[in-house]
């Protein structure tokens, strides 16, 4: 899309409701965020990236040939 396309795209949007312009600008954020930002972890995540870090240093994790064979299994 060219620059005078999203000009007229984006012309009508000084008659909404300033609501609605608010609305368009978070979307926008969250567009621009997704395309080219840096992902930003919420508690949850952050907590889970822990939890799996622990049990790598508590070497609880399946081994390669644990790994193939869970493939192995479920393989079509």
């Amino acid at each position: 899309m060219t620059k005078q396309g999203l000009e007229i795209l984006l012309e009508p949007v000084a008659s909404w409701p300033v609501e609605a312009q608010e609305e368009l600008v978070q979307s926008m954020a969250e567009i621009e965020k997704k395309h080219l930002g840096v992902y930003r972890l919420n508690n949850e995540e952050r907590a889970a990236v822990r939890r799996g870090l622990q049990e790598m240093r508590e070497g609880k994790l399946a081994s390669d040939s644990e790994v193939a064979a869970v493939f192995n299994r479920y393989r079509a």
